[in-house]
């Protein structure tokens, strides 16, 4: 499949200017983003918590400054990734709502419940709007997030200063990687476990989503190790550009459409390599009574949370006449303190939590 190439190059630079003093702030551009030429941006800056507040406050008072986005992730959940969904948006849409109103750029504050120096990355997408009014977009680490919102309340006309020089470039060819074990009994019946290549390049993404790819090959792994033969076959998927709109899931699924594939399960792991805690299960009642009346098999091992919800963004494509999809859902407390950041590398992952989620996934693929 043709993939984007987005090119991050030189470092980022940034800082609060509040009259004679400079503050250095940490940041990154969000993926996708456009450039700023090489004398850098410098405006005054405007807070918001969302992107309704835009319309509000109306392009008079925005027109020409950088747009401060600084709704943080809800800590109060218990889920995160319900946090997280409840601010994503200001990041992927904010600079494009941003620029309707004039806006000359873009700031997000970072989508993590961590304070620390690592700002994250993530896709961003300027939609429908003109290339013309594309402005460059960039996520702040939260204790300058506060300090810069701190800042603003005592000088409503300070400054931000920021220069990046990402680029897009040309398509690229990419792919996903397949490998599987027939069925014995019913080989037609395809049984899909997966999790995605590629990671934002500030780090080698080892918790989104190398702890995914390797949980995945791990499935069949161990029914070689244990001399099971599954009724059913098992294809390990480790899909290509989730991070980046997804073409892995898309063309994976167009193949399967055009090889007449009949998918009965479809299981991602894209959650970390956390101590997991059960799945959640995309599917309809029925189905899902069954699943239930599974849970005594689960529960000695403490993985035994089923929930009705989302699956995975690389199997959401994939469609069958009565398919299950599920997603493996471990321990989503650490997370977001390293998805899309610096420090999402090796050292991050646990063995023995790696090892535990790599079997859950084996446990429901029987």
């Amino acid at each position: 499949m043709m993939v984007p190439k987005w090119v991050r190059d030189e470092k980022e630079t940034a800082y609060i200017i509040d009259g004679k003093t400079k503050s250095n702030v940490p940041i990154c551009a969000l993926g996708n983003s456009v450039a700023i030429p090489s004398h850098g941006l410098t405006a005054e800056v405007i807070e918001v918590q969302s992107i309704k507040a835009l319309s509000d406050l109306g392009t008079e008072k925005i027109k020409g400054k950088i747009v401060f986005f600084n709704r943080p992730m809800n800590s109060e959940k218990i889920e995160t990734f319900k946090s997280y969904g409840a601010a994503v948006d200001q990041r992927y849409a904010g600079a494009k709502e941003a620029s309707k109103f004039g806006g000359v750029g873009c700031i997000v504050r970072f989508m993590s419940l961590r304070s620390d120096d690592f700002p994250n990355t993530g896709n961003q997408s300027y939609g429908d709007i003109p290339k013309s009014q594309y402005i460059p977009t960039a996520a702040v680490i939260t204790n300058a997030a506060n300090l810069l919102s701190e800042k603003l309340k005592k000088n409503a006309h300070l400054k931000f200063y920021f220069k990046q020089s990402c680029k897009q470039m040309e398509e690229v060819i990419s792919y996903n990687v397949i490998g599987e074990i027939k069925g014995s009994t019913h080989p037609e019946n395809i049984i899909v476990v997966g999790g995605h290549l590629d990671s934002w390049d500030l780090a080698d993404g080892s918790q989104d989503d190398g702890a995914g790819v390797v949980q995945s090959m791990e499935v069949t792994h161990i029914f070689k190790n244990i001399g099971y033969h599954p009724k059913n076959t098992i294809r390990v998927v480790l899909f290509m550009n989730e991070e980046n709109r997804g073409r892995g899931g898309n063309k994976y699924q167009e193949l399967a459409q055009k090889n007449k594939e009949n998918h009965i399960f479809a299981l991602e792991s894209d959650s970390g390599a956390f101590a997991p805690r059960g799945f959640s299960f995309e599917t309809d009642n029925a189905n899902m009574d069954k699943i239930l009346s599974w849970k005594p098999l689960f529960e000695p091992y403490l993985i035994h949370s089923f929930t009705k919800g989302h699956s995975g963004s690389d199997i959401e494509a994939i469609t069958s006449t009565k398919i299950v999809k599920a997603g493996l859902r471990p321990d989503s407390q650490r997370y977001f303190d390293y998805h899309h950041a610096a420090n999402d590398r090796f050292d991050t992952v646990d063995k023995r939590e790696l090892e535990l989620g790599a079997a859950t996934m084996r446990h429901c693929c029987i």
